[in-house]
């Protein structure tokens, strides 16, 4: 069977997911037909934005999770947004927020290894105007995504 597990993956994590329906009515003890109708109401009204696989990242290649706190260039200081949205667009950036303090951008990354992490900052500097990063690198993830792991 051809193994299509790379696409499946990168599918998932853009929202490719959909509920299980019979499951949520079964737990919820309602029909499907209204589980069904509540989920496309709170999607219409965008409570709900997407549906995504919750991974076991070191099965997927992507078990070095890093969190980057940022300065910015003088340049870059007043457009948080703008350098955030670039950020976003990167696939190894899980979520990336615009925070206070000392630091005004907060990056979750995940790579591979430590090397992927180690290019990821090299690059960024230029590309994106970081000034100064601190990093806290994840020894192991406990919960994710609203579930246990």
């Amino acid at each position: 069977m051809k193994d299509i597990a790379l696409k499946l993956i990168s599918m998932f994590k853009e929202g490719y997911c959909t509920p299980q329906i019979s499951q949520v009515a079964k737990k919820l003890k309602e029909p499907s037909t209204t589980i069904h109708y509540n989920i496309k109401k709170l999607e219409k009204e965008g409570a709900i934005r997407s549906y995504k696989a919750v991974f076991d990242y070191k099965k997927i290649g992507e078990g070095y999770c890093t969190y980057i706190l940022t300065r910015l260039t003088a340049e870059k200081y007043g457009h948080p947004e703008e350098v955030a949205e670039k950020l976003a667009q990167d696939p190894r950036v899980e979520s990336v927020d615009i925070v206070t303090g000392d630091y005004e951008i907060l990056i979750k990354l995940r790579v591979k290894d430590i090397d992927e992490y180690y290019a990821f900052v090299k690059e960024s500097v230029n590309k994106y105007g970081f000034a100064k990063t601190i990093s806290l690198a994840s020894l192991k993830q406990i919960k994710t995504e609203f579930v246990r792991l």
